[in-house]
């Protein structure tokens, strides 16, 4: 209806521009307009989601030592770069070619011809192929060697990202069941969760993360080196997610693009305050990195449901995520010993969990009301059916990527490179020249 509402008043427009026109040339007009609309929004949203690869490296720059800045800088650049290279080979193909059985597609592999909206679509995609893949880079920051990070990130894009994202946007079996992710909570969000869960426990943590004393293991705070820098890095997140989530209407004349993004503002503030207040009352003091997660968590939370929920609804999600993130890291390093320096698990995989299965619970949408709006569990079943899928599918093809990567490859650096730092042992440079700033230690 609310496109209807654009399309005459564009129709009206050009009544009133050039006179009166035939009733073809009219709504051939009409067309025209709306798809260059369409093709200008999705290349923009593309745009702003390609900004958050940035926002990423510096989040996870500014959350860990300074010796590894430039480790650091060279993955999250690859991951894209080198992804993108792939997803245009194989990794398109896989999820958006012709569908076999409701596993996977199988056509269009190396994308070419001259379909401008198949290279509008493809763009607007890869992105996102691009954020699962950089999700990993933070959990296994400061002792993954390159070489292995550029054949996982390679595989992720190919692969992995491709053949579950296939089930559920490309025409695949959950998609059929009616799984709802609008923007990517499951398919982006707890893929490169589940991924950086399985890379975290295939290398192990960092030297010094834990010591044990008998039969307690202690985990000790490896501190990031710029809290500046990483806050800057949410703040583009935040800016680059409305490319993530508006853009995901797919029209520039879709005016629930509004809607999504007020619903996306309040759900990552409520993160940001649920996740002050938890640390404020778990440390003593608003502790600054865990707030700055729930704006992530809240923001990854909504992701999934940000199209058919309330104000209200996007509140309640945002601030569940943003306390949920709180207790995940601490639980994830304290009790299950897995050393994430950026809480990626908790923030991508945990909390994209949770905004998956907050469809099913807060949804309004007719034909797929939420149990709190009397929708029952169909819903809430359908989206707990996919986030188990999705997670067994990438825990078991991640957990063998892993595996094979250290049979052959290697996949930590040995441990003098570890204490020397990453951008001289892999890079021969570092961030920081001529500042001493850190020690090996």
């Amino acid at each position: 209806m609310k496109k209807l509402k654009v399309g005459v008043a564009m129709l009206m427009l050009l009544c009133f521009a050039g006179g009166t026109l035939a009733a073809d040339d009219l709504a051939q007009s009409v067309a025209l307009h709306q798809a260059a609309l369409d093709m200008i929004w999705l290349l923009i949203a593309a745009s702003l989601v390609f900004f958050m690869q940035a926002g990423f490296a510096m989040v996870e720059i500014g959350l860990t030592r300074a010796k590894n800045a430039g480790n650091i800088i060279m993955k999250n650049l690859m991951d894209f770069a080198a992804g993108a290279l792939f997803y245009w080979a194989i990794g398109w193909a896989l999820m958006y070619g012709s569908d076999v059985g409701g596993l996977f597609g199988f056509s269009d592999f190396f994308v070419s011809g001259t379909d401008s909206v198949l290279y509008r679509d493809w763009m607007f995609q890869v992105v996102f192929a691009a954020t699962a893949a950089t999700i990993v880079s933070g959990a296994v920051a400061e002792r993954t060697k390159f070489t292995a990070y550029l054949l996982y990130s390679v595989v992720v894009s190919a692969v992995i990202y491709p053949i579950s994202g296939h089930w559920i946007w490309g025409g695949g079996w959950l998609g059929s069941l009616g799984f709802h992710d609008f923007a990517g909570s499951t398919v982006v969000h707890s893929v490169g969760g589940w991924a950086a869960l399985m890379g975290t426990l295939a290398l192990g943590p960092r030297i010094g993360k834990y010591v044990t004393n008998g039969k307690k293991v202690t985990s000790k705070a490896i501190p990031g080196h710029n809290l500046p820098l990483a806050s800057l890095g949410v703040f583009i997140l935040w800016f680059g997610w409305y490319g993530f989530n508006a853009g995901s209407t797919l029209s520039g004349t879709d005016l629930t693009m509004a809607n999504v993004a007020v619903t996306t503002t309040l759900a990552a503030s409520a993160g940001a305050v649920g996740a002050m207040i938890i640390s404020w009352i778990q440390f003593g003091k608003p502790d600054v990195s865990m707030s700055l997660n729930g704006a992530l968590a809240g923001l990854v939370g909504i992701t999934a449901p940000t199209a058919v929920v309330s104000p209200v609804g996007a509140i309640l999600i945002g601030l569940i995520a943003g306390v949920l993130v709180v207790y995940s890291v601490e639980f994830i390093d304290k009790v299950l010993h897995i050393d994430d320096p950026v809480g990626a698990i908790s923030v991508h995989g945990v909390c994209g969990a949770w905004g998956t299965l907050a469809v099913g619970l807060f949804s309004t949408a007719e034909g797929m009301k939420g149990l709190f709006y009397g929708g029952g569990f169909t819903q809430l079943g359908i989206q707990a059916l996919g986030v188990v899928a999705v997670g067994a599918w990438v825990t078991a093809s991640a957990g063998i990527l892993f595996f094979v990567i250290r049979k052959f490859n290697g996949l930590r650096v040995d441990a003098a490179d570890e204490l020397k730092g990453l951008d001289l042992a892999e890079h021969n440079a570092e961030a920081y020249s001529g500042f001493q700033i850190f020690t090996t230690m």
